[in-house]
């Protein structure tokens, strides 16, 4: 290639050093990095994250790694972000990171599906309103609009992951009534 490979005897050293449970190589052709492989990650005792600089790696490392992984179909100028993301995202689900540790269990990826929009102050904005349902105190009824609105979202955004959602009976018939409103439009 055109620029300079990272070598793997230096590699070896760096990575027997560490010990860690997981070894990670950063890399484009890697399996995606998800929220899924993120909580998996999370309950793992130690990682040691590989970045990659430069032309790349020996092809030899691949075989000091137990997981290669990329966070997305580009290539970045080194793999220092690509840790970044994976630290932030993983270290996010640890016990005591988090003020609220609900905050995570209900973030967009987890349940399958996108995240329910969220509203604050001012009430109305730009001729935006909150809606109302929010305003209501029903409990009940703000949680099924929030579910509607997060597979809305998923599927004007994201259809793909309804592909793996875990989704219930009701849950297909919001769908169902997703779909049959949007084809009447």
């Amino acid at each position: 290639g055109a620029g300079m490979v990272l070598k793997v005897d230096i590699l070896e050293r760096a990575i027997a050093d560490n010990l860690a449970e997981e070894v990670i190589l950063l890399t484009p052709d890697g399996t995606p990095f998800t929220q899924a492989l993120a909580q998996d990650l999370a309950g793992k005792s130690s990682l040691t994250l590989v970045c990659g600089r430069y032309e790349g790696f020996d092809a030899r490392v691949e075989t000091l790694a137990t997981r290669l992984v990329s966070i997305g179909d580009y290539v970045l100028m080194g793999g220092e972000l690509a840790a970044g993301v994976i630290i932030e995202a993983t270290a996010r689900l640890l016990p005591g990171v988090l003020g609220d540790p609900q905050s995570a269990q209900c973030d967009s990826f987890t349940a399958g599906v996108l995240d329910n929009p969220e509203y604050t102050r001012p009430l109305l904005w730009r001729d935006l309103a909150v809606p109302e349902i929010l305003l209501s105190g029903h409990h009940a009824q703000v949680a099924r609009w929030r579910r509607r609105e997060a597979l809305r979202r998923t599927l004007e955004r994201r259809p793909d992951l309804l592909e793996q959602a875990l989704l219930s009976e009701e849950d297909r018939e919001i769908l169902q009534e997703l779909r049959s409103s949007k084809a009447g439009d």
